[in-house]
């Protein structure tokens, strides 16, 4: 889903957000949600009929009953008939609105065993690995290769290394057709901070932060969004002004840190 989309749905994915916070994030839940987006996302009628505007909220949320009740799970079905009783921009939008509360899912269960931190930090670092190869880029978008070899390509750089709830991410992120592998983790990494209600910012600098470096910046984007801040911090000599922090869409450079009131000296 593109950031304008978001915006145009906010209020409907924020509600279908809710329902899924009130279930409980049992192993497979996630899988579940994920089988169903993509059946959805494979037939064009399917995901028509069950977002059709002239038909009854109640008509919609029975045709998703009949199709998937007995097949998954009653906390899935839920998240399923509250899904498809809303009214969607588009058909597609739907889709991505289910897949979402799939990678919500996979998020919460992570969260519930401690390692919601870990996951995060590991798709940051195999989003960083893979932009910095486009030979490695390349491959995993390359449509001519099976997607099935490109999701094993993309999970043989964690194996051993990472925990199933990421591995399982980078997969779908392989698999995702309206945005770049890239775009896509990007979003799952958002999707883990927002579960702590924390804001992402990816800091490049040009040398590497001391720790009172780190601290104060820490703090000074803390106080500058109003909530907590998870740091990615990139390293990169070509960066002007020393820092440059990315929050969302907004970039804050080293000619304007000044506004951030505790890291005014940080570079001096």
């Amino acid at each position: 889903m593109s950031p304008q989309t978001d915006r145009i749905d906010e209020p409907r994915l924020n509600s279908l957000d809710l329902v899924l916070d009130a279930r409980n994030p049992h192993p497979g839940l996630a899988e579940e949600l994920f089988m169903a987006a993509d059946l959805f996302g494979s037939d064009p009628a399917l995901r028509r009929a069950v977002t059709d505007p002239g038909a009854p909220v109640e008509a919609r949320q029975q045709l998703v009953s009949r199709l998937l009740g007995g097949r998954v799970s009653e906390e899935a079905l839920t998240v399923l008939r509250e899904a498809a009783g809303l009214r969607w921009r588009t058909a597609g939008t739907f889709v991505s609105a289910v897949e979402r509360q799939a990678i919500r899912a996979a998020l919460a269960q992570a969260q519930v065993a401690g390692q919601l931190d870990q996951v995060e930090d590991e798709l940051f670092h195999v989003n960083r690995t893979v932009a910095g190869s486009p030979e490695l880029r390349d491959a995993l978008s390359d449509d001519r290769r099976p997607l099935v070899a490109r999701q094993d390509m993309a999970a043989g750089l964690l194996a051993g290394k990472a925990t199933p709830v990421t591995i399982t991410l980078v997969r779908r992120g392989v698999a995702a057709h309206q945005r770049t592998f890239a775009n896509t983790v990007d979003g799952y990494v958002a999707l883990a901070a927002a579960q702590r209600n924390r804001a992402v910012a990816t800091v490049r600098v040009a040398r590497p932060l001391t720790g009172v470096q780190s601290d104060r910046l820490h703090a000074a984007l803390t106080k500058q969004l109003g909530r907590p801040v998870t740091m990615h911090v990139i390293e990169d000599p070509t960066v002007l002004g020393g820092v440059s922090v990315e929050v969302g869409d907004e970039v804050i450079d080293g000619t304007v840190a000044s506004r951030l009131d505790e890291a005014r000296k940080l570079f001096s």
